[in-house]
């Protein structure tokens, strides 16, 4: 990354529960006192490390990779620091987040090729497991994470996402999810939901003794309704993961739960990305409402973020709808937890209209069920409260996704909506044509 690529206003959110934390990754050459010398430099500056990783590097094998996260004090220092990791020590250094210029418009992608910029930079490695995570002591199962994440950091887009030949256990620990869920289905879920399920069984591989390949379920996501699945090593900003969505890009997890629990899963797991989100991106309203979170996100500020994030925890992970005069899930996270899918359709959780401006700022738990559930009216009166809402954002411009190039237009001056004007004319002569036709 050259220096150049420094002036944008390339602005990367950083680690919410490190709000004050600049995030780097960074090679050395494996060899004694590398990284000593390194730790030093940022020790003369008065900058402190508050978190710091490493693995073997994916391109050069006499390397390492180190991603570490920084405070901000003394942050003024940070382009000393870079220039002299880079000239004197020869590191290859990749600024993941810097502090944004006051007023300035956060970076975002502006074609589908450009995920790759930033579907690397994540906030822990796939392979990292906290202490409490069950297979944390299991050398095995972080070797094989370790394979999952290195396919993810690997990807193109452009290129068929990789086949996994999954072992018998892990094959074993997706059965036994599979079929307590599939029970409930009938019962729980949204008619979306069980619509789409049998499809997925028929042309997907959805069956208790097969775990799906992402490539096969992204392919039939594209034919329903352009959505597609992109391999992602670990946990994405709540910008960078919206602003796939905006492309219908969903970043999905491939590796599995450990299977000394298989019910519980601490992070996404293919689990819960295959059982849970997959059918609704299926459904053409769903995978529309989705879509405008995504493109709300792009250039908005902090704050919105963080809000719009919220909008989707509320919605596309934990969501419930009215069907008739019953209440089904439609979130993923409900859809892929048998005991939370359950306790959501009881008496015990408190239940409200799905109100954004009350909802975007609504706290949850991320480790619990939840305490409280919002229930939509529909996909489409979700959508037109979305669009509503986008519309407060402080930005500039307006943006619209273009299916045929695949690119985000941003409608900022007269020439940009004269086209939107000439396609929307387009559409609605096509539309009348139609209509006469069914008369």
């Amino acid at each position: 990354m050259n220096g150049d690529l420094f002036q944008e206003s390339r602005y990367i959110e950083e680690n919410t529960s490190q709000k004050d934390a600049i995030s780097l990754i960074f090679s050395l050459k494996e060899e004694v006192g590398a990284l000593a010398k390194v730790l030093r430099i940022f020790e003369e500056k008065g900058i402190n490390l508050t978190h710091i990783e490493s693995r073997p590097s994916r391109l050069n094998k006499d390397e390492y990779e180190f991603f570490i996260n920084l405070e901000s004090k003394n942050i003024s220092a940070l382009p000393d620091i870079i220039k002299t990791l880079r000239d004197d020590i020869r590191a290859n250094v990749h600024e993941l987040s810097r502090e944004k210029r006051k007023d300035a418009v956060p970076w975002f992608p502006r074609s589908i090729q450009e995920l790759d910029r930033f579907a690397n930079q994540i906030l822990s490695y796939g392979a990292e497991l906290d202490a409490d995570h069950p297979g944390f002591k299991d050398p095995v199962y972080r070797a094989r994470r370790k394979e999952f994440a290195d396919i993810a950091y690997n990807y193109r887009h452009g290129q068929p996402i990789p086949r996994v030949t999954y072992t018998e256990e892990e094959k074993k620990t997706w059965g036994i999810v599979f079929r307590e869920l599939k029970t409930l289905y009938p019962t729980h879920a949204c008619y979306e939901h069980n619509h789409v399920f049998p499809l997925l069984e028929k042309y997907c591989g959805y069956q208790e003794d097969n775990i799906p390949q992402l490539e096969d379920v992204s392919n039939f996501l594209r034919s329903c309704t352009g959505f597609r699945l992109r391999p992602v090593a670990g946990l994405l900003s709540s910008r960078d993961f919206l602003g796939g969505l905006a492309f219908r890009v969903f970043h999905s997890t491939q590796y599995i739960r450990h299977s000394s629990k298989p019910m519980y899963t601490p992070e996404p797991d293919v689990c819960h990305e295959l059982l849970g989100h997959v059918p609704l991106f299926a459904d053409p309203s769903f995978a529309q409402f989705s879509q405008e979170i995504g493109l709300a996100s792009l250039g908005a500020p902090d704050d919105y973020i963080e809000k719009l994030a919220t909008v989707y925890w509320f919605t596309v992970e934990f969501g419930l709808c009215k069907e008739g005069n019953a209440v089904k899930a439609y979130g993923a996270g409900l859809l892929s937890s048998y005991g939370e899918l359950q306790y959501s359709l009881s008496d015990k959780p408190v239940t409200e209209p799905l109100i954004l401006e009350k909802t975007a700022v609504q706290k949850y738990p991320v480790t619990e069920f939840q305490p409280i559930y919002y229930i939509a009216e529909s996909f489409e009166d979700a959508k037109q409260k979305l669009r509503k809402y986008a519309s407060m954002i402080s930005r500039p411009f307006s943006v619209r996704y273009n299916p045929y190039t695949e690119r985000i237009e941003v409608l900022d001056n007269i020439k940009q909506l004269k086209n939107l004007s000439d396609a929307i004319g387009n559409e609605m002569e096509l539309l009348c044509n139609a209509l006469q036709k069914i008369k």
